[in-house]
């Protein structure tokens, strides 16, 4: 410090004299002097320190090699021991094994049946009225300790419990789920495992939340109406559907379409069908209603004897009393003459309900050829991979074409009775005509 100093001193004196006298040479010999004592004794400072320092470092490292020789001798020490604690715990567990084989192979069927058990109660119906039993199943199917007796106990229990609820019609407050997914407190009649019923209402079971939920569509009201009555019954016995599958002809009981879906399925060939088969129905049994009068008043008049103008003989005798002729083929030709007006009137209406029960599976036809179209085309743009895609087209070539024989049977039968009547009647006249002439040609 002080050499640095001294050279900054003699730096300023070479190029700036006028700062202060210059010195002479005796005096820059002593200030040298001085400054070489004062850093030889800074040195030694220095290097005494490096020296004492060297020393600490020393006496660390020794210190933690010491350290490091000891933890190493209690490391082997604790290996040698965990072998020799590893070759225990081999021979404790071999004799264990030894002595519990019998026992681990019954706990082992224990957890099984404990498994299998549990699964089966989480879908049960039974799980609804006392829930929690998978549960507790689940502490022994899922441990790997030994079960122990009270386990064992529960595990017995709840099977029995299985069986009995099974042949149990049961009732119970519990809150159910409406279709719209809203909580309804009701009560639930649980049928054996297989159904459960709240009023007209089939419930099925969801694990996931341990409730009971109404079916999002129910059956046809034939099956409601038997869960209504069985609902409302508190003695005796009533019949009421059980599904023994436990929910899956359910399930597709109640994926069945009706009739109106049906229809629909039919499309705009389908409702044409529907429209002509209900104006052919309509129009055949106001026409049979029409013969049947015009039989009646045909009755009526053969057996008065007075003639009446309002029905066919009636109209027919008419026209022979207004004749002048007297004359037996003349009297002839004026009554066919009167029966040829009257036979269009009598089979008005037979052309029309035949066209009908013939247009009809013709429609039908048309319907399944159009709904093939469309299976093809779904089948061209998306393959055979997914049914749903046909599903539609091919629905309506079967229900269309069941539309049409269904609208066209009726018809052809209608048919075949208007035209029974019709000639009927047309016969009575034929046979009066007969009558009255062969009476004309006697007189």
């Amino acid at each position: 410090m002080k050499k640095s100093r001294l050279l900054f001193t003699l730096f300023l004196y070479a190029f700036n004299p006028a700062l202060a006298e210059p010195l002479t040479l005796d005096q820059l010999l002593a200030e040298v002097k001085q400054a070489q004592s004062s850093e030889g004794k800074i040195n030694r400072e220095r290097e005494a320190e490096f020296l004492a320092e060297k020393d600490r470092q020393q006496q660390l490292l020794q210190t933690a090699q010491a350290a490091l020789a000891e933890q190493e001798r209690l490391s082997q020490r604790l290996k040698a021991q965990i072998e020799t604690n590893e070759q225990a715990l081999d021979q404790l567990q071999q004799e264990l094994d030894n002595r519990s084989g019998i026992l681990r192979e019954l706990s082992g069927v224990a957890k099984q049946a404990a498994g299998d058990l549990q699964s089966a109660l989480s879908h049960s119906l039974v799980s609804a009225q006392f829930p929690g039993r998978a549960g507790q199943l689940a502490a022994i199917a899922d441990s790997k300790a030994l079960p122990t007796l009270e386990q064992l106990e529960t595990l017995w229990f709840f099977l029995q419990q299985e069986m009995t609820e099974s042949g149990k019609v049961a009732r119970f407050k519990r809150e159910i789920l409406t279709a719209s997914g809203q909580p309804q407190a009701a009560e639930v009649v649980r049928i054996g495992v297989f159904n459960a019923i709240a009023g007209d209402r089939y419930l099925h079971y969801l694990p996931e939340t341990g409730k009971l939920a109404e079916l999002a569509r129910q059956p046809d009201s034939y099956y409601t109406s038997l869960a209504q009555d069985f609902s409302e019954l508190k003695t005796g016995q009533a019949s009421v559907g059980i599904d023994p599958t436990r929910g899956v002809i359910l399930s597709l009981l109640v994926q069945t379409p009706n009739a109106l879906e049906r229809i629909r399925q039919g499309g705009v060939i389908g409702y044409i069908i529907l429209a002509l088969g209900a104006f052919g129905f309509v129009y055949a049994l106001i026409r049979l209603f029409m013969l049947s009068i015009t039989a009646r008043k045909v009755t009526g008049q053969i057996a008065g004897a007075e003639v009446f103008a309002d029905n066919p003989l009636g109209r027919i005798i008419a026209s022979v009393e207004h004749s002048d002729s007297q004359n037996a083929e003349t009297l002839e030709l004026v009554l066919d003459e009167a029966i040829t007006r009257e036979v269009p009137v009598l089979e008005k209406g037979l052309s029309m309900v035949k066209l009908l029960a013939a247009v009809a599976p013709l429609l039908g036809l048309l319907g399944t050829v159009t709904g093939m179209i469309a299976t093809f085309q779904s089948i061209s743009l998306f393959g055979t991979g997914d049914p749903k895609l046909m599903a539609s087209g091919i629905s309506q070539a079967l229900v269309t074409t069941m539309l049409g024989l269904c609208v066209a049977v009726p018809l052809l039968f209608l048919h075949s009775l208007l035209a029974f009547r019709s000639r009927a009647l047309i016969q009575i006249l034929d046979e009066q005509s007969a009558g009255i002439i062969s009476r004309r040609a006697g007189k």
